[in-house]
């Protein structure tokens, strides 16, 4: 018989509290060691008894605790299985399919990107096809061409290899370079007519171009550098830039970006699949506001979100008072009404689901893998096997992705391997709670019972065609988000949050698609009349047609 859904943890039960010195114990101690002991000492040694099981309780809530937020504070290493049990253990499962530890600790966790990163590395060194925005010279020997005579031999004729010899030189500069002009002045002697040297055609008509603006918007919304560390660096090199200075180019750059960025938001609406999750942001104005007004609701949240339409994936940040589940509401209220309904991934927050829209539920398995991370410290065999049995569940989805397979290919591939192992999961887990194998309110009875009251949505991926295992798309792109509050600490308004969130939208939709941001982002700009009147022209995956295509008349 299984545990029906919704499990509850058993009520700690009311305890009488018993004050006892240390010569009542000690005399305690003696009547029990000489079988003689009195009516009321059974009470004694069962509330001695119970405080033993509640301190033990408590020191494995602490442990649990504590490792959590040893990991907010630093930052997990890795979750990997290594990692979490320990290397005296013998591993099976995954390992012993003839991978070795590293590929299976990859898998069992759903880092493919990490795999292939050291699959195709080559020891920190790039080859010269990576250094795709370098300035490409091609050299001619100065003294020789092809059909000369060998100078070597002297018989032979030299014709052109098919193999060039490559070398890379890299040189340092600022993130913004910046031209003096000294344009010379001739005044008449006479009339007082003065002449200036005109500016030639590269120097433009602004002070600041648009590969200007695309570098601060990389820097500051991509690469996490605020605004008065890049101010620190251009002075030391000889090129100020204020910070208010650039945010002035930020800010006057805005329209530029916004008809991409709303076109997107529409895109993104009709996906198949909608991966959702939140972060904390602190926005000074709201701080103000939760201070002098004390509003009903002060947290303040940046929402991620991932869309995932016909492969191509939108990412979007969304920040201010409204958690995942309202921001997810704003944007299906743009998804045609004749789709059908989405798949969302998230894990089981109530404040990650739409209230608005219906969309089919899938629970993410690293999320529920995660409390059985936090309770291998106290209960490491028992926390061995869930790990194990998930990582052979994603050894199997590797294999799913490496031999690229269609959506009702990978849902039966799943259905022959994945299945016997949760469903053997769920009979274990179900046997620790009706056999009492483990404390209901202990960290290890916290995993387990969040495993069993969601095992419907954290199995939908042997059910429904194209449901991913985890979220951890949505848990990389927060890190945008993350990596700008750790740095700039704060959005200084609602507006200037906006500006952050389609930026990063922008730029990590690129990242995903493969494309340069920083070439797109200038794209936007010097090709801003294009891109304002057909926006779903100048979308990540597109754009760069559209560089190559004369513009209509």
């Amino acid at each position: 018989m299984s545990v029906k859904r919704k499990l509850k943890r058993r009520k700690k039960p009311g305890r009488k509290k018993i004050n006892l010195d240390m010569d009542q114990l000690d005399e305690l101690i003696k009547r029990a060691e000489s079988g003689r002991l009195q009516e009321n000492d059974i009470e004694l040694i069962k509330g001695m008894a119970e405080c033993i099981a509640v301190l033990s309780q408590a020191v494995d809530d602490k442990a649990s605790s504590v490792k959590k937020l040893l990991r907010m504070v630093f930052g997990a290493k890795t979750e990997k299985k290594k990692n979490v049990l320990g290397d005296n253990k013998k591993k099976e499962s995954s390992t012993d399919n003839g991978q070795n530890d590293q590929e299976s600790t990859d898998s069992e966790t759903g880092d493919d990107e990490g795999k292939k990163r050291r699959q195709g590395s080559n020891n920190g060194k790039n080859g010269a096809d990576k250094y795709t925005g370098a300035d490409q010279v091609k050299l001619k020997h100065p003294d020789l061409k092809a059909g000369d005579s060998c100078p070597e031999c002297t018989d032979g004729k030299l014709y052109k290899s098919s193999e060039t010899g490559v070398e890379i030189r890299v040189t340092g500069s600022a993130p913004l370079r910046a031209t003096v002009y000294k344009r010379e002045k001739l005044r008449c002697d006479l009339c007082g007519k003065i002449f200036t040297a005109p500016l030639p055609e590269e120097a433009g008509n602004k002070k600041y171009d648009t590969a200007a603006v695309s570098m601060v918007a990389m820097l500051k919304y991509g690469s996490g550098l605020p605004f008065n560390r890049l101010q620190g660096l251009q002075a030391n090199l000889g090129i100020p830039l204020p910070s208010s200075t650039q945010w002035d180019i930020i800010n006057g750059s805005v329209d530029y970006f916004k008809p991409a960025y709303k076109k997107m938001l529409e895109l993104a609406a009709q996906g198949d699949i909608f991966h959702n999750d939140d972060t904390t942001v602190k926005i000074q104005s709201l701080i103000s506001e939760n201070r002098n007004e004390s509003p009903a609701r002060k947290g303040m949240y940046t929402t991620g979100i991932v869309s995932i339409m016909d492969g191509k994936k939108i990412v979007l940040f969304l920040s201010g008072r409204k958690h995942a589940g309202e921001n997810l509401n704003k944007v299906l209220a743009g998804r045609d009404a004749a789709l059908q309904t989405p798949l969302q991934m998230c894990d089981a927050l109530s404040r990650n689901t739409s209230s608005e829209f219906d969309t089919i539920l899938a629970y993410c398995l690293v999320h529920a893998r995660r409390h059985f991370v936090d309770a291998a410290m106290n209960f490491p065999e028992e926390c061995e096997f869930v790990i194990n049995t998930l990582a052979e569940v994603y050894h199997f989805d590797a294999e799913t992705k490496e031999q690229d397979m269609a959506q009702g290919q990978r849902l039966q591939y799943h259905q022959e391997n994945s299945a016997a192992l949760m469903k053997e999961l769920e009979l274990w887990l179900n046997e620790q709670i009706e056999q009492k194998k483990v404390e209901p309110n202990s960290s290890l009875g916290d995993a387990i019972y969040y495993m069993l009251n969601h095992w419907e949505e954290l199995t939908a991926f042997l059910r429904i065609p194209g449901a991913p295992l985890d979220n951890n798309i949505c848990e990389r792109a927060l890190k945008k988000a993350i990596l700008h509050r750790k740095n700039s600490l704060f959005y200084k308004s609602e507006h200037g949050a906006a500006v952050g969130d389609m930026f990063m939208s922008l730029i990590y939709t690129c990242e995903q698609t493969g494309v340069s941001p920083f070439d797109y982002l200038t794209a936007l700009q010097d090709h801003a009349e294009r891109a304002q009147t057909t926006p779903l022209e100048w979308m990540p995956w597109n754009f760069s047609a559209n560089l190559t295509n004369p513009q209509p008349n």
